[in-house]
């Protein structure tokens, strides 16, 4: 070996029949194949992987790599890549109620178990309080790892907890070596508490309602691989704990990481959940936080991708003026601040004071004022706030028209008030006429406002479509709630600072798609408790079919940052409804071979087929990559000649009444055409299937992205909906 070769971590793929019989298991024949290739006694291998797939990681040059795809038994080998995190009201938000519908029906997905690939947990926290929860199911086999320097317990409500950070540590990813399961990023709790966790009563934090941080599926056990503690993933680790749970008997697997967008055979999650599901596990994946169009993560069609949505509450402060104008507005300041009877200044005359610009104000001026800050195009409030604390101001009212609150407004350093230019403007007003007797007589922080409009949204940092990797699957898949979640925190992380102090608690507001898929992976453990039969295709599709498209202003989802209509490339099939998920009606289910079919028409070889298959031996009962999905995508090229059509062939499965007849109805915009063969599908029985042909066509004016609906509509007012999109490139 050249002296100059650095090691580097390897995920190596090898065809497990070729295993000599003189070795008992796979892993010794690992560790000797390793060392054939070193005399030194230096420890090489990282992980042994028999169920995400046949192979192992391992520590290795350059050199020593190009000798294993010499290796008879070799699949495929690639050096390791390191991923990113993803990162209440909630519940009652998306329907669910104690009284009737899916948490009832559903027991609360007890028995059910999921387990989370994250940072790690929290233990003590109450969302983990195993109070009211079954014994633990007698098929788990997993395990609770306990450090020797950090005790770490579990109950029947968090039932496992394992490390596994070996790639990170060998690539120096990691600052220390950690084997505690324990949470000191601040990232899995939460994201176990939102799929999973328990009732907590008194969550007061920002003056929230007792049980805002309760989980989606209180009733479910949880387990907790972590899998990085400072935010590096690698892609090792993340096998071989999706490697372990397969083995622990997790029914779900909620990840809220990603990594580089890769061809399936070389995207180690697409791998490991492919696995997954075909031992019928079914996999939750946020989509990812990019927020751009060919932006998703996660997107093999075996795994339901998850985008982020808003929630229909805000957070908010009021302030009362000397003439008695009350004015409402947006903040996340997190202490119960009260001001009364307090001058109120604004730098008329000056407008760098009026912008409350860095190094504007003065002291001796704003000293124990209530501040008023307004904004031009450049005006960024958290410097305004800075500017703030700086002269001492007693609080500020910062007027702009940008909403500030979608990049999180909970690390103002002041106690802020924002309002639009409109309550501004009468603001201004009062204080030029009163001059100096201008003052605030009642400020209040620290308050919470439901039914906020409209809601959801789709978050501006969302993911959206079409899929980078393979735009024929429309992803996301859905949306669920992401934006501003309450969850539970490790207590010894700052949030956020106040003065020379750091802020803790036991809850925390945080966004992203990392706080979405939780919520997904939670209905998914409500509807497997209440369908233990469906397939994890089964519970996709019924997410996707009963999915809302529109929001409490009964007008089609919008974008968070424009307020414009979006399109199913953004919000998928719409936001989740649990509910009408539990009873869809119809299901577009998929099997083994279906999954097979597909990767068979994207063109891979056979050594690219037998890495994400696991299998030397396979199939293809077809040409096409259509696939049995809840969705259609048409890509069509704009210089083909007009018109152009698309045919889809679709079989749906009658989960619902056993006499059922559904007429098809379908929605196009301008220019689109959708034909339905035939446009009526009469059941007899309940699992029945039945076949049908969806024919999209464009004329020769189509534009780049254009979007429909099909919809599936029985005489028991099932709705069964699949989003139609065209794609003119």
């Amino acid at each position: 070996m050249p002296e100059h070769e650095e090691y580097k971590t390897y995920i190596v793929h090898i065809d497990h029949s070729l295993k000599p019989s003189s070795f008992l298991t796979h892993e010794t024949w690992h560790r000797a194949i390793l060392r054939s290739l070193s005399k030194s006694d230096k420890e090489m291998l990282l992980y042994s992987y028999n169920h995400v797939m046949h192979g192992f990681s391992a520590r290795l040059t350059p050199s020593q790599a190009s000798k294993i795809r010499k290796s008879p038994a070799h699949i495929a080998i690639h050096e390791e890549k390191f991923g990113k995190l993803f990162t209440t009201h909630s519940p009652q938000f998306m329907g669910l109620r104690h009284s009737s519908g899916l948490w009832n029906a559903s027991s609360y997905g007890e028995g059910v178990i999921i387990g989370l690939i994250d940072t790690g947990v929290w233990p003590e926290s109450e969302s983990f309080n195993e109070k009211g929860m079954p014994p633990i199911p007698t098929r788990w086999k997993g395990k609770c790892q306990n450090s020797t320097t950090n005790p770490f317990p579990c109950n029947r409500k968090l039932i496992g907890a394992q490390v596994f950070m070996k790639g990170n540590q060998a690539a120096g990813k990691s600052s220390s070596p950690d084997d505690s399961p324990r949470d000191v990023f601040g990232h899995g709790t939460h994201t176990s508490s939102t799929a999973a966790g328990n009732h907590v009563p008194g969550a007061s934090q920002f003056g929230y309602a007792k049980g805002v941080a309760q989980g989606i599926a209180p009733g479910a056990h949880v387990a907790m691989y972590k899998v990085t503690s400072d935010g590096f993933i690698a892609e090792s680790d993340v096998l071989a704990a999706m490697d372990q749970a397969i083995v622990d008997g997790v029914d779900i697997m909620s990840l809220s990481i990603g990594f580089e967008q890769t061809p399936y055979f070389q995207d180690v999650i697409a791998i490991a959940s492919l696995s997954a599901i075909g031992k019928g596990i079914a996999v939750v994946c946020a989509a990812g936080n990019d927020g751009a169009p060919y932006s998703t993560h996660n997107a093999a069609p075996w795994i339901t991708t998850v985008g982020a949505g808003t929630l229909d509450r805000s957070f908010t402060a009021t302030v009362t003026l000397g003439n008695d104008l009350i004015f409402e507005g947006k903040s996340e300041f997190p202490e119960r601040v009260v001001v009364i009877d307090t001058p109120l200044y604004y730098g008329k005359g000056d407008s760098d004071k009026a912008l409350c610009s860095n190094g504007a104000l003065k002291e001796s001026e704003v000293f124990g004022k209530v501040v008023i800050c307004y904004s031009n195009n450049t005006s960024n409030i958290f410097y305004q706030a800075e500017e703030l604390a700086r002269v001492n101001a007693i609080a500020g009212i910062l007027v702009t028209d940008v909403d500030w609150s979608r990049f999180g407004i909970d690390g103002l350093s002041i106690p802020s008030l924002i309002l639009p230019s409109s309550s501004g403007a009468l603001i201004k007003k009062y204080v030029t006429e009163a001059a100096e007797e201008a003052r605030v007589k009642f400020m209040r922080f620290v308050l919470t406002s439901f039914g906020t409009k409209p809601a959801p949204q789709v978050a501006d940092f969302s993911s959206r479509g079409p899929d980078p990797i393979n735009p024929n699957i429309l992803k996301p898949d859905i949306i669920a709630p992401g934006v501003q979640v309450l969850a539970a925190f490790p207590p010894l992380i700052p949030i956020e600072g106040m003065g020379n102090y750091g802020v803790a608690t036991d809850y925390a507001l945080l966004s992203g798609t990392s706080m979405a898929a939780p919520h997904a992976a939670g209905v998914t453990a409500l509807l497997k408790a209440i369908h233990p039969e469906w397939s994890p295709a089964a519970i996709r599709s019924a997410l996707m079919t009963t999915a809302n498209t529109i929001d409490n202003n009964r007008t089609t989802l919008t974008n968070q940052y424009t307020n414009l209509p979006g399109t199913p490339l953004d919000y998928g099939a719409g936001h989740i409804n649990p509910n009408k998920a539990m009873d869809p009606g119809l299901i577009y289910d998929i099997d083994w071979q279906g999954y097979v079919d597909f990767l068979c028409g994207l063109g891979y070889d056979d050594a690219e087929m037998r890495a994400i298959l696991r299998q030397s031996q396979w199939t293809c009962n077809q040409d096409g990559t259509d696939i049995n999905y809840p969705s259609f995508v048409a890509m069509f090229s704009k210089n083909a000649s007009a018109p152009n059509v698309k045919n889809f062939t679709r079989v749906v499965t009658n989960v619902g009444d056993d006499q059922s007849v559904y007429q098809a109805t379908v929605e196009a915009t301008h220019g689109m055409t959708i034909k339905v063969e035939p446009t009526t599908l009469t059941f007899t029985n309940k699992y029945q299937k039945k076949k049908f042909v969806v024919s999209v066509q464009m004329d020769g004016k189509a534009p780049p992205v254009a979007y429909g609906y099909l919809k599936w509509v029985d005489q028991n007012s099932h709705v069964v909906a699949s989003p139609v999109v065209v794609l003119n490139t």
